[in-house]
Parts: C-alpha cells; sequence; structure tokens
C-alpha cells in the first residue's frame, strides 16, 4: 500500500489541477474559496488581510509547486518586478536586456535616475558580453524569449556566469511560464511573472507573483509585500488560480496555433520578418511597410483584438513602438501577435485579408511603373 505521506512525482499537468486544494474530507469545497477578510482573530498566522490570506495562499502554493520554489503573490507584475529590484542594494549595478518588457524598462530607469542604482544594458543573445557585464553586478535581470524580441538567452550559462560574480539572478517567466520552461531548475535565484498574462489566462485579473528558490529570498519578498501594501485581492487570487489550473492544456492549443502561423506566414510578401523562439504563443512579425503599414493592419482585423495585454483566450496583438519607452532597436512596423484558442484556420484567414489588404493599399499608393 502506498504510504499517503510520501510525495509524488507528479508531471505539471497533473500538479497544476491537485496543488492548491483542500484536504480530501468529506464535505470539503474542491476549491479554496474566496476568503474576503480584512480583520481575523488574533493569535494565529494572519491577525490582518495586508499579512495574508487563504486564497493567496492557495494559488502560492500551486505556482510555487510548478516552478519549484516558494512563491509570493502581488497585486500585479510590476509589483512584482519592483519587489525583486528592492533587493539591489543602493548603488548596486543591474545586468538586464536592452529588449525588456518597457514597464520593467522603465521600473530601472527610474530608479537610475533616482542614484539608487546603475543599470547595464545588453543583448542577452550575447553570452559572452552578458558573462562580462556581470563582473561587480548585483543582479542580472533578464527576459526569455525577451518581449518582444523574441530573443532567447542561455539560462544556465549567464545564470552561471552571473553567480561566479555573486550576483542575484532574476528571470521574467511570463512568456514561457512554468510548463514550458523552469528557471530555478537551471540555478536562477528568483522567477517573475505577471499572473496577469498565460497564469490567469482570461483577461480579467490583475497580478504578480515571484518564485524563489531560497526561503530567505520569499521572506524578503513577503516583507516587501507587507509593507509597500502591494498585495492582491482575495477575488482575483481565486480567478489566477482557477486560470492556473487549466494553463496546460491552454497554452498546448496555443502553441500549436503559433507553430502552424509561423510556417502559413513565413513567405508572406507583406512582412519583413517572422520571429519566433521555437516555443510559446507569441509570434513578433515585421511589417514591410514600417509603421504605417503596421497600424494599419491593427486596424483591418475582426477576430485579432488590438490590445496592449496577452495570454488571454482571446488573440490579440500591437505594434510595440506605439510606447515612448519601446527600445528604439525595436522595429517601427514589429506588431507582437498573443494567440489566442481561436481556430488556426479562421485566425489565419483574418491575419491574411488584413495583410493583403496593407500590401494592396501599398501598391495603390506606389503602383509598379
Amino acid at each position: 500500500m502506498t504510504d499517503p505521506t510520501t510525495p509524488l512525482a507528479l508531471r505539471p499537468e497533473t500538479v497544476a489541477v491537485v496543488a492548491g486544494r483542500p484536504s480530501h474530507t468529506a464535505d470539503q469545497p474542491l476549491n479554496v474559496p474566496v476568503h474576503l477578510a480584512s480583520t481575523y482573530v488574533a493569535g494565529g498566522e494572519l491577525e490582518y488581510g495586508r499579512y495574508g490570506n487563504p486564497s493567496w495562499t492557495a494559488f502560492e502554493d500551486t505556482l510555487g509547486a510548478l516552478e519549484g520554489g516558494r512563491c509570493v503573490a502581488f497585486a500585479s507584475g510590476i509589483a512584482a518586478v519592483s519587489a525583486v529590484l528592492d533587493l539591489v542594494p543602493t548603488g548596486g549595478r543591474v545586468v538586464a536586456p536592452r529588449h525588456s518588457y518597457t514597464g520593467t524598462v522603465m521600473q530601472l530607469d527610474d530608479r537610475a535616475a533616482a542614484g539608487r542604482i546603475t543599470v547595464e544594458y545588453v543583448d542577452i543573445t550575447d553570452t559572452s558580453a552578458v558573462t562580462a557585464a556581470c563582473e561587480g553586478a548585483a543582479m542580472l535581470w533578464f527576459e526569455s524569449p525577451t518581449n518582444p524580441a523574441l530573443e532567447v538567452a542561455d539560462i544556465p550559462a549567464v545564470t552561471a556566469a552571473a553567480h561566479a560574480h555573486g550576483a542575484l539572478v532574476a528571470v521574467d517567466n511570463t512568456f514561457a511560464t512554468p510548463v514550458l520552461q523552469r528557471p530555478l531548475a537551471d540555478g536562477v535565484d528568483l522567477v517573475v511573472h505577471s499572473a496577469t498574462k498565460y497564469i490567469s489566462g482570461h483577461s480579467d485579473v490583475l497580478m504578480g507573483a515571484v518564485v524563489a528558490a531560497d526561503p530567505a529570498h520569499a521572506d524578503a519578498l513577503t516583507t516587501r509585500r507587507s509593507l509597500g501594501g502591494a498585495i492582491p485581492s482575495a477575488l482575483e487570487a481565486f480567478l489566477a488560480l482557477r486560470g492556473l489550473r487549466t494553463l496546460p492544456v491552454r497554452l498546448e492549443r496555443a502553441q500549436a496555433t503559433a507553430t502552424e502561423l509561423v510556417a502559413r506566414l513565413a513567405d508572406h510578401p507583406a512582412l519583413d520578418e517572422v520571429r519566433y523562439p521555437g516555443f510559446g504563443a507569441i509570434i513578433s512579425i515585421v511589417l514591410r511597410g514600417g509603421a504605417a503599414a503596421a497600424d494599419a493592419l491593427v486596424g483591418r482585423t475582426r477576430l485579432w483584438i488590438h490590445a496592449t495585454s496577452l495570454g488571454g483566450v482571446e488573440s490579440t496583438f500591437e505594434r510595440r513602438r506605439r510606447w515612448a519607452a519601446e527600445a528604439p532597436t525595436i522595429p517601427e512596423g514589429l506588431v507582437r501577435l498573443s494567440v489566442g484558442l481561436e481556430h488556426v484556420d479562421d485566425l489565419h484567414a483574418d491575419l491574411v485579408a488584413a495583410l493583403d489588404g496593407v500590401a494592396g493599399d501599398a501598391e495603390s499608393r506606389h503602383p509598379l511603373t
């Protein structure tokens, strides 16, 4: 007979479903309910709503099990980023990719402008350059794939290089999710998520999370959350966990569709480039007509929705250089596509019709002579 106290070696698809549940006893609900409480009876661990909530705990237990560490939930992805950057000592140097989520870049630049840290931006795909930049650094922060350039880092190599110089390593794993990539297994110290995206998956939650390999880092992040008040609501934690339950199957479907779309779009005459890291459900396309063509594209579709967020069941896209904070090395005509759960043929037909229309507009303005 199997000892019920022995941990099971479960696959991610199973962990996403079974972790963070109440005990299997009579009349227990299958899900941890929404705990709408600001104050608790004194004498326990919770005491006050800013310090803890059972709805947070259920979410944290599940995402922590998937990533292989201890999870701390935050009010938003950028709150999670901010808490991690708070671990950098005053005057410390952060090495980060030149192509990163604009909210992260704005956080880094704001802290640098205030004299709290210094920042060195690098090409995260150039492992030698990253290794050299890590000398004397306090933290290596990166995304893989990067947003929106979709560049992939050699996670074990750059992590080892950073650790050799005594730097902490933090990775934003929002695009890949723990279903496709587990950076803690490669030696990374901290994994960050915008749970708004794939984790919750339905465009109705604003939430973030950090998963730490070292419990001491998780304790420090919990302190930052309590002091700063960047706490998630109980309802959003409940919804994020409900979304997390279906993450593996959602991502499997979206990735299959993304892979097929990449193959079908490769030779479209309106495109200069199709970027795809080989996994996940984010594609970046670069339109031959630059910003004007990209702006025209996002206004022509019926299924694809022009929106700045991603990772939901619906397919969204956006010209990233419309944001002033986006890196100037990102092409003006780059459109980031977040592939949802619609049928691949419908998504392809809608996108190609729009691309053909953009190409036709360009031809009518500049006919061949």
